[in-house]
């Protein structure tokens, strides 16, 4: 066993779904900077179903307003079934649906906020402590840690 060995990551893999092309850009270079591997990065709801395999995709950072037919919230409630973390990245935070993301992040954030929120994510997938936590980020899923 090494002396310093480092906890495995829960969130691996994930995928990008922004449909506005410089911040998708600016998230994506975030966070392969950060070690994720970027699976892929699409803008339309029904391409990102099309990509919700749970042993290719461990998370998704996901907008909310999307352009075409398919929202946010339909491809969040289509990654919780398929057992996806999802991180809600928007201007307005969807309270009403808690319960299909781990988390939202408010626009507009820094990359660094973005990285601290899927470490947070992690974390609590982990069963660990939420510890410190960017400002802008909202929890849904552990009630106690948003306080």
């Amino acid at each position: 066993m090494a002396l310093f060995s480092r906890t495995r990551r829960a969130i691996r893999r994930l995928l990008v779904v922004e449909d506005e092309p410089l911040i998708a850009f600016d998230n994506e270079h975030a966070l392969e900077r950060a070690g994720y591997e970027i699976v892929a990065t699409v803008d339309r709801g029904d391409a990102a179903i099309a990509l919700l395999e749970p042993d290719k995709v461990d998370a998704i950072v996901l907008d909310v307003n999307l352009a075409g037919d398919v929202d946010g919230i339909a491809v969040a409630e289509a990654a919780g079934h398929r057992g996806i973390a999802v991180l809600f990245v928007t201007g307005s935070c969807p309270g009403h649906a808690r319960d299909h993301a781990w988390g939202c992040l408010a626009k507009p954030y820094l990359p660094g906020e973005l990285v601290d929120s899927l470490a947070v994510i992690d974390r609590m997938m982990r069963g660990e402590a939420v510890g410190d936590k960017p400002g802008a980020l909202t929890l849904f899923r552990n009630a106690a840690a948003d306080g």
